[in-house]
């Protein structure tokens, strides 16, 4: 069976087994002439006109408005975009029209059907709000044709709702995302509401049905409300939805429970009347309680408004072409009418119902929409679904104290997450309505508790969070957390995402797509720059040894590295000074997608404030004080990259001080780790006269890095003389264990970095050569006693983690 079968067109689904009286927990209005006929006309005009263009779009490369009859040659050589979604969402775009032309209404829209590129187009060109960016898109023939023919053609509008589309703040092409986006844009813009379509299909995602509960973390006394649209069309590509196959009872239940007021929209002969009826209650339901919440009386546990608009898929198409249903059907999904081009029968019917729009009603000859059709769209620019700045022009910088005044002493140990929490804390007292953080992991586990001294959790059905004012937010879904981030970021503020490391990973695709939204954005002349997102990535692999092998995994830096170099930034701070710099970099950065990988446990302390600045700026520098007469002509370079592997560089240091005294040691640190990427690859990476001063022209070097060691030979790939590296890192060895025996288990213990250091130096150094094999054999000795230790105590030895000192 390739594709779904059916009886008819929009089949209905199969009653449920729950009683009648579910449906009582639905509302139920009165939409019977609810609008005034003059409005219903505009209504139903807008529609068609933004119908007949999305068709078009698909279809014609000329003879846009029907001049003649359409002929092969009218037709694009390849055919692409989505018809299906479109004119759910032609309706809720022309009814958004006219509620903001009525009441001023402060509006954006979140498109989850995203490929549904050309219905927003087309209601883009028709408002007017086109134009302003790209100036040939001219609300005329001219610019009416240009939007036409250039559709997914090259140098065109893609097929799906990108950065290039006026008014978006999302990227359409991955499905799911786009309710926790919409959530994240109302924090903190008390009069915005945020209508939010979620496709049948998307919303069988997982990323989505958590995101239902997302408005238990808005506060309705500070921010400003979502109204979620379930577009329940019935169709996903060639099966029936999920939610096309559950009745009104089931529906209705399900949203109840998840505490919605659900209004179901499926009057299809008075649609246009039960949409506006249903729209103004849900915005009055809003009001209502945002009402109460801000005079100081909010309702506990609010029931916010849910739309559920049930309409045929692919309404006003074919309806159906060689026995097979189209309208109603998964058939109508993408393009209805694929063989127009030569098909003369397919031809006739594309005539047939692009001609039944009737624009010649609709336009003028010179290509001007009828009276009727701009009677509907806001007389005021900025109010226009797609000029409202906080769209495209909202970025308010974040205000941050000199990071320096929080820095601890040089030569103690602390923790670098508590030194970044006591910073995050007057972030937030210094930002108090432009700076949140988004969790999925306890704040106090990962140590950044310090927060919790001037503000709390904003969980609004938590007793002790509601109406406080928190500027946390924690739930355990990362795909929430980040949708979240992605909406508050784009609309103007700045955020950060604190996480396990091991599970930043759930949200790589949703980095991805977001990394894809901001590259488009850049390269319009019209998009102004937004803050950057941050990751603050802890609970690492290293000191993950009492959960175990599931929570060891640093994959997630490769996934930043595989991003276009111009928007990606991965840091590995080696101490709190450091960090407490490089957090205080990212914050106010922007456009970019940055990583910042560090410790939670107490750590040394390498760096004074002042020469923490320096060693951030330059991303790498010589570490003198554990280096052989400063690093001056060495034997062999040594790399830390990441707190504990720069630790046990610095122990290996030391002990070769010890068990080979004539090895000449540099010791390099490295904290942003694109420094490495060979020159002219990214805009961080070193010259190559840099790398050679830094790495010196011909001696070993050995890295101890982080994440996997494949990653830094991808950086590294291009600089002269690899042949010389030697690289430890996460080779996916883990279990529940003790941290020293995650670094033995993964070859980056100090003793196989001063057992490279020997090897690499005994190329050179005929000293060292001398007796290599037998201190490299003392040291693999005193590795496996270490072991030994180990697995007969069940513990490291109580002193491994103290500072290495230099004698």
């Amino acid at each position: 069976m390739p594709g779904q079968q059916i009886a008819q067109p929009n089949p209905p689904p199969d009653p449920s087994n729950l009683p009648d009286s579910i449906l009582e927990y639905a509302v139920h209005l009165k939409t019977e002439g609810f609008l005034p006929q003059e409005e219903l006309d505009a209504v139903l005009q807008f529609r068609r006109a933004a119908n007949y263009i999305a068709a078009a779009m698909i279809f014609l490369n000329d003879n846009v408005l029907l001049e003649k009859d359409i002929t092969h040659d009218n037709i694009k050589p390849r055919l692409l975009g989505h018809w299906g979604t479109c004119p759910g969402l032609v309706m809720v775009y022309a009814h958004l029209n006219r509620i903001i032309r009525k009441t001023g209404l402060d509006a954006l829209y979140v498109v989850g059907p995203g490929h549904g590129a050309p219905a927003i187009l087309s209601c883009l060109w028709l408002e007017d709000s086109l134009s302003p960016f790209m100036p040939d898109y001219t609300r005329d023939y001219a610019g009416l044709k240009k939007l036409i023919s250039r559709f997914s053609a090259p140098g065109g509008f893609p097929s799906h709702i990108n950065a290039e589309t006026p008014g978006s703040i999302h990227e359409g092409g991955e499905l799911g995302y786009a309710l926790a986006v919409a959530f994240g844009a109302v924090m903190d813009k008390p009069d915005l509401v945020v209508a939010c379509i979620v496709g049948d299909g998307e919303a069988e995602t997982g990323p989505t049905a958590t995101a239902w509960h997302a408005y238990k973390y808005i506060d309705p006394a500070e921010s400003g409300a979502v109204l979620p649209i379930l577009h329940v069309n019935g169709f996903k590509i060639s099966e029936r939805t999920i939610f096309g196959v559950m009745d009104d009872k089931e529906i209705v239940a399900l949203f109840t429970g998840y505490g919605y007021q659900v209004r179901i929209i499926s009057d299809l002969p008075n649609l246009d009347n039960d949409i506006a009826a249903s729209m103004e209650w849900a915005l009055a339901e809003i009001s209502k309680i945002q009402k109460a919440a801000r005079s100081g009386n909010p309702i506990v546990k609010p029931r916010w408004p849910v739309l559920i608009l049930r309409t045929p898929k692919g309404l006003s198409g074919p309806k159906e072409f060689h026995g097979e249903f189209i309208e109603g059907s998964f058939h109508s999904h993408q393009v209805p009418l694929p063989g127009a081009k030569t098909s003369a029968e397919e031809l006739r019917l594309l005539q047939e119902w692009l001609s039944s729009y009737k624009p010649n009603e609709l336009f003028t000859k010179d290509g001007v929409p009828n009276e009727a059709v701009l009677s509907l769209i806001p007389e005021t620019n900025s109010k226009k679904l797609g000029q409202k700045k906080e769209a495209y022009a909202a970025y308010a910088p974040l205000k941050t104290m000199d990071w320096q005044k929080l820095c601890v002493e040089k030569g103690t140990q602390e923790s670098c997450m508590k030194a970044v929490g006591r910073f995050l804390k007057d972030v937030i007292k210094d930002n108090p309505t432009s700076f949140r953080i988004f969790s999925p992991d306890e704040l106090v586990s990962n140590k950044l508790d310090a927060v919790f001294d001037i503000t709390g959790r904003d969980f609004q059905w938590d007793v002790a969070s509601r109406a406080q004012g928190g500027r946390v937010i924690e739930i355990l879904s990362e795909h929430t957390c980040q949708g979240m981030l992605q909406g508050y970021t784009l609309t103007g503020r700045t955020g950060i995402f604190p996480s396990y490391e091991a599970f930043l990973g759930i949200i790589h695709t949703m980095m991805v797509q977001y990394s894809k939204f901001t590259k488009m954005a850049s390269e319009t002349k019209w998009r102004q720059p937004c803050g950057s997102l941050n990751y603050l990535e802890t609970s690492t692999w290293t000191r993950q040894e009492h959960n175990g092998f599931s929570h060891q995994n640093p994959s997630f830096i490769g996934a930043v590295l595989n991003l276009k170099a111009q928007f990606a930034r991965v840091y590995l701070p080696p101490d709190a000074n450091c960090f407490l710099s490089t957090v205080s970099h990212c914050l106010r950065a922007k456009n970019y997608v940055n990583l910042m990988v560090g410790s939670k446990q107490p750590t040394p302390v390498w760096l004074s404030p002042a020469e923490a600045d320096r060693h951030c700026i330059a991303g790498a520098s010589v570490w003198g004080f554990a280096s052989v007469d400063g690093g001056i002509d060495p034997d062999v370079v040594l790399v830390g990259i990441g707190v504990e592997m720069t630790f046990e560089v610095i122990a290996a240091a030391a002990l070769l001080r010890k068990v080979a005294p004539e090895l000449r040691v540099r010791v390099v640190n490295v904290t942003d780790l694109m420094i490495l990427a060979n020159t002219g690859t990214h805009p961080h990476a070193m010259t190559e006269d840099s790398f050679k001063t830094l790495f010196t022209e011909d001696r070993a070097i050995h890295f101890n890095y982080h994440g996997y060691p494949i990653e830094l030979k991808g950086l590294l790939f291009g600089r002269p003389n690899l042949d010389r590296i030697s690289i430890e890192g996460y080779n996916e060895e883990g279990t529940t264990t003790s941290p020293f025996d995650m670094m033995i288990c993964n070859h980056t213990s100090r003793f196989d970095v001063a057992i490279a250091a020997i090897r690499g130096a005994a190329k050179r150094n005929t000293k060292v050569a001398v007796y290599a094999h037998e201190r490299c054999s003392t040291l693999q000795h005193l590795m496996q006693k270490e072991k030994e230790y180990i697995y007969a105590f069940g513990k490291d030895h109580d002193d491994i983690f103290d500072t290495p000192t230099f004698k």
